[in-house]
């Protein structure tokens, strides 16, 4: 997984959970649908925003899901997961862009990708998914060429690049492509007014996200003597943040003007976690859990609910079955949170620290409560 809008579940209430969940899982097994199973390799936290949003414009009462089986990340679990044209758009344009970036570490030799064999490998894979990606996306409606046209925008940008250059003309081709496959949902669910303000929030969270990369890659992009923004151009850690805050903001001013029938996930996604991504990164996340309150007004916070029912408990062959599957995945470790192999009770990953929250600090002064802003104001951000 990867990308920087990655929620921790203490922010989400049970029913954020089940919906971030479902095109989380959505977009996996859309990759796999359309494109076989090495694609899901392509998920990323990022491309499910653009299947939240073209649900939350769609006027159905009822979102399109399906059952899916279990699957060693979900703890061996079934799970409703999203069936929709936002979940295919999302995996198509997560193919493509996972192309660009597996031709970027070619480029910079980075890794195993500096041995000529596993190069040759990785860049017949990128053209795959370039072609798979291009087919889905056409399908869809959308111009698979305006990102084809973006990657290669960007790679000319990079090798022309000097400290005379904007850092803003190195994010542009980023934020064209964000900009047009959050204005196409608008599209797929015919809610086409929609379209002017969601490529401007696009283009905001395509800048963020490149912004918000560089600035995780600058001490190993130097170290390997790789390509960075930040440094090629000369732009401090400091004007870094604060095209960073700007962005954050744009993005939300620009959601207001979005008619969405099911704002909930797509608010909490776009309106606070891209600001929570920019305190991970820059290093200063904030803690307020010992000021954790009980609020009546504020439904179905994780810590508010009632005791979960009793699920059927795994035998333990079976259950120490499914523990190794976790282990070996990975999910025992890292998971947050990865579910009981006997009781499927949600659990934190051993290496997991959770950071939250900074929560009503992002859009009031109140800096004393948690994870919903109801807790202390009126959001209208």
């Amino acid at each position: 997984m990867f990308g920087i809008v990655r929620p921790c579940r203490h922010r989400l209430s049970e029913d954020m959970q089940t919906q971030w969940l479902a095109h989380l899982c959505g977009l996996c097994l859309a990759l796999r649908k359309d494109h076989g199973q090495f694609a899901r390799i392509a998920t990323n936290y990022d491309g499910l925003v653009i299947s939240v949003l073209t649900e939350a414009q769609t006027d159905h009462p009822t979102p399109d899901r399906r059952t899916a089986g279990p699957c060693p990340l979900r703890g061996m679990r079934t799970a409703t997961v999203a069936t929709g044209e936002g979940a295919h758009l999302a995996a198509g344009v997560s193919l493509i862009l996972a192309s660009a970036k597996v031709r970027d570490h070619i480029a910079d030799k980075d890794g195993v990708m500096a041995r000529k064999p596993i190069a040759a490998a990785a860049k017949r894979i990128a053209t795959t998914w370039d072609r798979a990606g291009t087919g889905t996306t056409t399908t869809l409606g959308f111009d698979p060429t305006i990102l084809l046209d973006a990657v290669d925008r960007q790679t000319t940008l990079e090798h022309t690049a000097g400290p005379t250059t904007a850092l803003l003309t190195l994010t542009e081709p980023t934020e064209t492509a964000t900009a047009a496959a959050f204005a196409h949902t608008a599209h797929l669910a015919d809610k086409p007014h929609n379209a002017t303000p969601l490529a401007e929030a696009g283009k905001l969270f395509g800048r963020l996200a490149h912004l918000l990369d560089a600035v995780e890659d600058q001490q190993s992009d130097a170290a390997a003597n790789a390509f960075n923004p930040l440094t090629v151009t000369g732009t401090t850690r400091h004007e870094a943040r604060r095209l960073c805050n700007d962005a954050v903001r744009g993005i939300r001013l620009a959601l207001k003007d979005v008619d969405l029938q099911d704002s909930q996930l797509a608010h909490q996604l776009l309106a606070h976690e891209v600001r929570e991504s920019v305190h991970r990164v820059f290093g200063d996340s904030h803690n307020h859990n010992s000021d954790l309150q009980f609020n009546p007004q504020v439904p179905n916070l994780p810590w508010d609910q009632p005791p979960p029912p009793q699920r059927p408990r795994r035998g333990l062959i079976q259950g120490c079955a499914v523990w190794s599957g976790l282990f070996c995945t990975c999910q025992i470790c890292c998971a947050d949170p990865y579910h009981s192999p006997w009781t499927g009770e949600p659990k934190q990953g051993w290496c997991v620290g959770c950071d939250c929250c900074s929560g009503c600090a992002d859009c009031c002064d109140c800096d004393g409560c948690c994870c919903d802003c109801g807790d202390c104001c009126s959001c209208d951000c």
